[in-house]
């Protein structure tokens, strides 16, 4: 593999054998044909340039302050990516966006809806996620290539734009994605869940400070981990049981207990994928753990809105960390395979 880039201003190698097995070579004889995104759910397909020339940037009412758009925020992140990982190779972001809100530009006011023409529309969209990946950046895990990638989300529902301007909410991960399935991956060092800035220089800064502080041989360590620990049918479908049953513990209980995201709509395609999943399914045998975090990974990436995407994503890994250790006698997440 590659060797992994950790100041933005110098090079170093990293060495993976603290942490992380060797890496297992696949000869790749043909390029696989892409048909997953690294989200789904309700969400389309977008192009920088569209939200560059197509879409108006929303402002905060009470003084009429721009926002950082869409555009800006995939352009600065992808700018801070190529600065920090300079000489590897940074590919174009992949960008999907949901709800849209319509307008008309004053001229087009009275105009029957069904007259309007493309030109007197305005739009833009209310979220907005993005996936750049870095494929000489890589590592296999229980024969799965997964590639360095980077993750932004945005969604305006989660600010209050009827005020005056204050600094905005993104939300940034690094982490690796399952090329095998586009599941990303997310660890609590490469997350920032909270990340409130008022310019696309506080951005970039940011994002620099995000992409030092992120330990890729230890989460690959974590991953790996996971394929050395199974469990048997029986107590996989405890574990189904548990989360479902999680949902409807009175408040005082479940706060006693590790949280856990996933709504009843991904529990039950965790269940569908055991069975039918060709990578991850494992019906009739032993499920390790590797594998259940993707059934996990892979219900939270077609089942989740963009704004709670990558707090799910977060929370998969803790769950399948989390339900690991206790397999091995851990008492935190006890509870779910009890």
């Amino acid at each position: 593999m590659r060797n992994l880039v950790i100041m933005p201003t110098e090079k170093r190698t990293l060495n993976l054998g603290e942490y992380a097995e060797e890496a297992t070579i696949i000869e790749e004889t043909a390029k696989p044909k892409r048909v997953n995104h690294f989200i789904e759910a309700n969400t389309q397909e977008a192009t920088l340039q569209h939200l560059k020339n197509d879409c108006i940037t929303p402002v905060f009412a009470k003084d009429n302050e721009l926002t950082v758009n869409h555009a800006a925020f995939i352009e600065t992140v992808w700018e801070a990516a190529n600065s920090y990982y300079n000489g590897e190779t940074i590919g174009t972001p992949d960008i999907r966006v949901s709800h849209v809100i319509k307008g008309r530009i004053p001229e087009a006011i009275h105009k029957p809806a069904n007259q309007l023409l493309e030109s007197d529309k305005t739009i833009y969209y209310e979220r907005a996620a993005f996936s750049i990946d870095i494929p000489t950046i890589y590592e296999t895990v229980e024969g799965n290539k997964l590639n360095l990638s980077i993750v932004g989300v945005r969604a305006y529902n989660q600010m209050n734009l009827y005020s005056k301007k204050v600094p905005e909410l993104f939300r940034l991960a690094i982490g690796f994605k399952n090329q095998v399935c586009c599941n990303m991956c997310i660890f609590t060092d490469g997350y920032k869940d909270d990340l409130r800035v008022s310019n696309t220089s506080e951005l970039y800064r940011s994002a620099l400070e995000l992409f030092n502080n992120y330990n890729p041989a230890k989460h690959l360590h974590l991953m790996q981990q996971l394929g050395n620990t199974s469990m048997s049918e029986h107590q996989f479908a405890q574990i189904l049981g548990k989360m479902r049953l999680y949902q409807c513990l009175p408040n005082g209980y479940q706060k006693r207990l590790p949280r856990m995201l996933l709504t009843d709509t991904q529990i039950n395609s965790v269940a569908k994928a055991y069975i039918n999943d060709e990578n991850f399914g494992s019906f009739g045998n032993d499920l390790n753990m590797w594998k259940f975090y993707n059934l996990l990974t892979g219900a939270n990436k077609v089942h989740s809105y963009i704004d709670a995407f990558l707090d799910r994503s977060l929370n998969a890994t803790e769950m399948a960390v989390g339900i690991n250790a206790a397999l091995h006698g851990d008492e935190h997440y006890k509870w779910f395979i009890d």
